[in-house]
């Protein structure tokens, strides 16, 4: 049986090889944990309120919205569940997702109780939850090119436009 430190060896996720696949930098990466980890902490208080009531439908939201933040919590915060001997594989795994994979799942685990039971507290529950998934998704469009580039392709662009045109009006004469 290994030590403790070894598996937090083995399971812990390379940092230089996540950040060289994603092209997330330093901040945006932190951004998108600090964004998880308050999405996670509203998703538990939204649904703990949305369990206290008579309602299925919104019991059901409530407990699938704790499940939601326990997952974030899971996925971007494993300090916070040291009591889970998985939390740290679990989240070297996620760490391995490309970023649109993590907006995706992010995104469908808010909308989910939302469809359930529309109320306003699992919309503001889920809201920061769903805020985290944008902003995986918006890593996954990658980044903003600069306004050399764009310039020197939309030059090329018109100059194959005018040749096409030219090369249609001497094929008509």
């Amino acid at each position: 049986m290994r030590s403790q430190d070894e598996q937090f060896q083995t399971a812990a996720p390379d940092p230089a090889a996540s950040s060289a696949d994603d092209g997330m930098t330093w901040w945006y990466r932190w951004l998108c944990r600090i964004a998880g980890v308050i999405g996670g902490m509203s998703c538990a208080f939204a649904g703990l309120w949305n369990c206290v009531t008579i309602n299925p439908l919104n019991i059901v939201a409530g407990v699938w919205m704790m499940l939601n933040a326990f997952v974030l919590f899971l996925c971007e915060a494993p300090f916070c569940c040291q009591f889970i001997e998985f939390a740290n594989a679990v989240s070297a795994r996620a760490d391995k997702l490309r970023p649109w994979q993590k907006a995706a799942f992010y995104c469908g685990m808010a909308v989910f109780p939302v469809m359930l039971s529309l109320t306003l507290t699992t919309l503001f529950g889920n809201a920061i939850a769903f805020a985290t998934g944008v902003l995986y998704g918006l890593s996954a469009l990658g980044k903003k090119g600069d306004a050399i580039s764009y310039a020197r392709i939309h030059q090329q662009q018109k100059q194959m436009d005018e040749e096409k045109l030219t090369g249609a009006l001497e094929g008509q004469a």
